[in-house]
């Protein structure tokens, strides 16, 4: 393991896993019998998704993996899938973890969590699923592209993209509406880290077909469906009220979550106020918020 540090409290780590390294960000005390949690970001996304979270959690460790396919894991090969993604989770809590933890996923951050939870049980104490971790509601008989386009649109089409500069690339992040009333220093670092290559061919991070297999695994895959079958962790659900383009219509419909809670004892549901699928997290009201959830897991557990 290869271990560097940056400013404050934030360092990343290099964690052996099948075909590599997986790149892991860390925020908080350095001591590893601090409170802990395990911080699962989305399907394009990366660990920089989670640093308005660790900004309200100052006295929590906080261990935030890129998952395999992107940012700085993106080099690591596939199969992708939840399985895998489970695998690698598992690997980084043996290294970094004495325990087991509270583990937080945001959208297929969720996913990716609550198989963890079923695949690995010693290494989860109870889950806080962010807008994420219940199976889509998406029509019957699409295609995996037409999902892909049917519930990521831009954020899966910017993949296939090239970007002259950071700049640019900037720009074209600073239009997306989720972002029109919480840009900050922490979304352009975000942005910034999203980037790989050199100007004037810069891409995104995210591999286009880790995002295509693992969108693919959520709605055809068995693990999801055996892991909620078998949920034996408490775990809440936080929704966001609006979609990835802050549209009304949200990633899960009112009321569609609750029936899920109605089948499984150990769920529960909330609803974040004010928030859109990205600034759940990438926002100070949301984060807050789902502070506030993963401080109330960490005195439950």
């Amino acid at each position: 393991m290869t271990q560097t540090t940056n400013q404050d409290t934030y360092r990343t780590v290099d964690v052996a896993v099948r075909g590599g390294t997986l790149h892991t960000a860390l925020w908080g005390p350095e001591d590893p019998d601090a409170p802990t949690i395990l911080a699962v970001h989305g399907v394009t996304a990366s660990h920089k998704a989670w640093a308005y979270v660790a900004a309200a959690l100052p006295d929590v460790r906080i261990i935030a993996p890129d998952l395999r396919g992107r940012g700085r894991s993106n080099s690591l090969p596939g199969p992708y899938g939840m399985p895998s993604h489970a695998e690698d989770l598992a690997a980084v809590l043996a290294e970094l973890a004495p325990g087991p933890v509270v583990v937080v996923g945001h959208s297929m951050g969720g996913f990716a969590s609550l198989v963890l939870a079923n695949r690995f049980p010693e290494r989860v104490r109870s889950l806080v699923l962010v807008d994420g971790g219940l199976p889509l509601q998406v029509p019957e008989g699409l295609s995996d592209e037409e999902i892909i386009s049917s519930v990521l649109g831009p954020a899966a089409q910017r993949l296939n993209a090239t970007f002259p500069s950071r700049e640019v690339y900037r720009s074209f992040w600073r239009q997306h509406p989720a972002f029109s009333a919480d840009w900050g220093p922490l979304v352009d670092a975000y942005v910034d880290y999203d980037l790989t290559g050199e100007e004037p061919e810069l891409r995104p991070a995210t591999r286009y077909e880790a995002m295509a297999e693992d969108t693919a695994d959520l709605h055809r895959g068995a693990s999801l469906l055996k892991a909620l079958d078998e949920l034996a962790v408490d775990a809440v659900v936080l929704r966001a009220p609006r979609g990835l383009l802050n549209e009304p219509a949200a990633l899960y419909a009112p009321g569609y979550l609750e029936g899920w809670a109605e089948k499984l004892p150990s769920l529960r549901v909330g609803e974040v106020p004010d928030v859109n699928h990205y600034t759940i997290v990438m926002g100070e009201a949301g984060a807050a918020v789902v502070a506030d959830s993963v401080r109330e897991a960490l005195a439950g557990s």
